[in-house]
């Protein structure tokens, strides 16, 4: 999965966080689609994405640029 800000970035970690965000946010929202999700459900997928955003914000500080 690959998306316009991916083929900027030369560091092969950034990809990997960002195709980590990328699959948590789909996961979320088709899962969304699909059906009601219990609380608990929608609570864990969100805090997957924000872990997922979290950890490329982190590594990105590091030095990589900005998050995209």
């Amino acid at each position: 999965m690959s998306s316009p800000s991916t083929a900027a970035v030369s560091c092969l970690q950034c990809v990997a966080l960002e195709d980590s965000f990328l699959q948590a946010r789909d996961r979320l929202r088709n899962l969304q689609r699909l059906r009601k999700l219990s609380p608990a459900e929608e609570r864990r997928l969100i805090d997957d994405v924000a872990v997922a955003i979290a950890r490329l914000k982190e590594h990105q500080a590091k030095g990589h640029g900005r998050l995209r």
